[in-house]
């Protein structure tokens, strides 16, 4: 029992600083909410290391998913006729501190978080770690984080089994 109200605490830790990562990520993306793709990015920055591992079991390179990211956006403005040099740059303010009240993500975001929640509900006494993150990013079809993994050669499937593998090895 101990050590479940332990492990509920690190939780509680390791969420907010997803969140407040997430938020930071979005916030240098001129972003004023952050999408699922800010949570990954916030995982691969977490203490555990968990989804760099997982990234890494599948030869993929972690530290490219910022700049696929970035590609993504620059040819969503070009299908709709823009490029990405006449869209302007986000203001210095938007890296500012995050905004008070109610934490407010973007739908992928939101969503990601509710299945977080729901994760809690069946992980018994395995803390929240970046695998975590990475299995519930990846299990959309559609939006940013899905694009921006197809055009990193990364398989959405795979990226989950592999997350789950460090989660299954976290446990051991």
């Amino acid at each position: 029992m101990f050590d479940r109200l332990r492990h509920r605490l690190r939780d509680v830790g390791t969420l907010k600083s997803l969140c407040e990562a997430a938020e930071a990520h979005a916030r240098r993306a001129g972003q004023d909410q952050p999408g699922a793709e800010h949570f990954v990015l916030a995982a691969l920055d977490l203490p555990d290391g968990s989804a760099r591992r997982a990234f890494g079991r599948l030869q993929a390179d972690a530290d490219a998913f910022a700049a696929a990211i970035e590609a993504q956006h620059r040819e969503a403005l070009a299908a709709v006729g823009l490029a990405a040099e006449a869209w302007p740059d986000p203001p210095a303010e938007a890296a500012g501190a995050p905004a008070a009240g109610l934490y407010r993500a973007q739908p992928s975001g939101q969503a990601l978080l509710q299945a977080l929640a729901k994760r809690r509900e069946r992980a018994g006494d395995i803390p929240l770690i970046g695998a975590h993150v990475l299995a519930a990013a990846a299990e959309p079809a559609q939006g940013t984080t899905a694009r921006t993994l197809r055009a990193m050669g990364v398989d959405a499937a795979a990226l989950r089994a592999a997350a789950g593998r460090e989660i299954a090895e976290w446990k051991a």
